[in-house]
């Protein structure tokens, strides 16, 4: 064998308990998992007091851009992350042309930055996941994003897609699965992903499920409207009969507050009606996106040239101010902004720099102005370029939901701005530490499943998620007793505590708590598709 991972207890992906075992690895793949000191190797590692788990899938990441321009990848490798889940919220880079691309550079710079000299050498599915195959921190999967794929046939129109439209975009989704996407994803509170139908949405997940797909959306409201907005999903997928897996399925802001039990019942009948539905979470309270997202979608209809233009008018100010706080725009769910909760956590411009890490309110005051104000003048500077944290949650709802038999892990982590969400950096670890160990709400091989087996079944891998001989040997090494999130608020850019080993396709790319700088990942296709 090449490595032996000697005496581990095991949490095999399954949830059964855990079982003390050696893991032998050869050629990329778990070769035998054994009684306690029957294998050998050419290299040994003492697993004594150690968990050897499957390597944690990332159901909701927007790696998408940093994943390429920053190889080391050390936020999602060090919390013991082997597989991504990319393409997410309706908006991503592929399949693109050069004017949709130039556009989503300029909107999704927020989220991914937009690196000087980054080389965009893709314009389709297929050529991003083939620029993923030539070597990457972690495994990758990919969405069709459903957003870009109207502004690719529809463009920044608020009006539904014709006909001819409407076929355009189910090639192109047909094709994003053929060449190995895994699935479409939706940002339903993002241009101009939100200006679609349900019948529209029914019709491009009808093409999703035909291909084996499924569909995972950023549903249209996680606020007033959120159960509304729920159902509209299951009743999509009950239409179109594609799967359906509920992204950053979260109960937000003092309207949802204690209300996880009604999304859960929801959620239990349409599973005893035979729907095919999955969710993930993120463990932490407050919400992350670009500071941009909480205009109304009037405002943004047209692209970025024509909200700003917007923002830039007196009167068209005072119209979006009185819909953000008075009534509730439907970028921010349908509820009044308190622009306490909001915290600019990213810019793009050093003169802005003052404004990170304090809330819109705060800054206003300092600047003498009105809320509203200051945040209509920083998205001006600032192009639209900045990112936001929305301070919204409830620790009941998040509890609640985590328990449910569906429930998956996604960290929605953005990695890019002054001081990032620590979830990044600190979604598994968190999980095992604080929802675990501290608080039990889950035990620990139920955890694991959540995090790895369960979703390996979501995206159909039938050699990933389990410790289990002939698999992939994605596999992570941690202590239960001392394994934790380290990153904050304050300094989210720290590596997780307490796992010292992680391995991609048998690679170390974590050897004794230091980073190798490994690139075994590559992309996980469609089992359908051409490749």
């Amino acid at each position: 064998m090449d490595i032996v991972v000697r005496s581990a207890l095991v949490a095999d992906g399954t949830g059964d308990p855990l079982t003390r075992h050696d893991v032998g690895i050869s050629g990329g793949r778990i070769a035998s998992v054994a009684e306690p000191g029957s294998l050998a190797g050419r290299r040994t590692i003492d697993a004594e007091g150690l968990v050897l788990a499957p390597g944690f899938i990332d159901m909701h990441s927007h790696s998408d851009l940093q994943l390429l321009a920053n190889p080391d990848h050390l936020a999602k490798l060090s919390q013991g992350v082997t597989t991504e889940v990319l393409g997410q919220d309706g908006l991503s880079y592929a399949p693109v042309n050069d004017d949709v691309l130039a556009s989503l550079r300029q909107q999704l710079a927020g989220w991914n930055d937009d690196p000087a000299g980054f080389d965009w050498n893709w314009r389709s599915v297929g050529e991003y996941l083939d620029r993923l195959d030539a070597g990457v921190a972690v495994n990758a999967a990919y969405l069709v994003p459903q957003g870009t794929v109207r502004m690719l046939t529809v463009g920044w129109e608020d009006r539904p897609a014709t006909e001819a439209e409407m076929n355009a975009m189910k090639e192109l989704v047909a094709t994003g699965l053929a060449e190995g996407a895994m699935g479409m994803s939706s940002g339903l509170t993002y241009t101009p992903g939100m200006y679609a139908t349900t019948e529209e949405l029914v019709e491009l997940c009808r093409v999703v499920g035909e291909n084996g797909g499924f569909y995972s959306p950023h549903h249209r409201s996680y606020g007033k409207g959120a159960l509304e907005a729920f159902g509209e999903m299951v009743d999509v997928s009950r239409r179109s009969g594609c799967p359906l897996h509920l992204a950053h399925a979260t109960m937000n802001f003092s309207v949802n507050k204690g209300k996880a039990s009604n999304l859960l019942e929801l959620l239990d009948q349409a599973l005893e009606d035979g729907c095919d539905i999955t969710l993930d979470t993120y463990p932490y309270l407050p919400g992350a996106t670009y500071l941009s997202a909480l205009l109304p979608s009037w405002s943004t209809e047209g692209g970025l040239d024509a909200t700003l233009a917007r923002l830039s008018d007196v009167d068209t100010r005072e119209r979006i101010r009185a819909e953000i706080e008075e009534t509730g725009s439907d970028g921010a769910h349908g509820v009044p902004i308190d622009w306490e909760a909001i915290e600019i956590n990213g810019v793009r411009r050093d003169e802005n720099s003052h404004l990170v890490g304090h809330s819109v309110a705060a800054s206003a005051q300092r600047a003498g102005k009105p809320a509203a104000e200051l945040y209509f003048d920083v998205l001006l500077s600032e192009k639209l370029g900045t990112s936001c944290l929305m301070h919204v949650g409830h620790e009941e709802n998040v509890q609640a939901i985590m328990r449910h038999r569906t429930h998956t892990g996604g960290s929605d982590g953005l990695l890019v701005g002054a001081r990032p969400h620590p979830r990044a950096w600190g979604t598994f670890p968190r999980y095992l530490a604080r929802y675990v160990r501290e608080l039990g709400v889950l035990d620990l091989a139920e955890c694991v499943a959540h995090l790895t087996g369960r979703a390996a079944e979501r995206l159909r891998l039938t050699d990933r998620g389990l410790v289990r001989a002939g698999y992939a040997a994605d596999l992570v090494l941690f202590d239960p007793e001392t394994v934790a999130d380290t990153a904050t608020f304050d300094e989210p850019r720290q590596q997780a505590a307490g796992i010292p080993y992680v391995f991609v396709n048998g690679v170390a790319a974590i050897d004794d708590g230091q980073p190798t700088g490994a690139l075994a990942g590559h992309s996980l296709r469609n089992p359908g598709s051409a490749r």
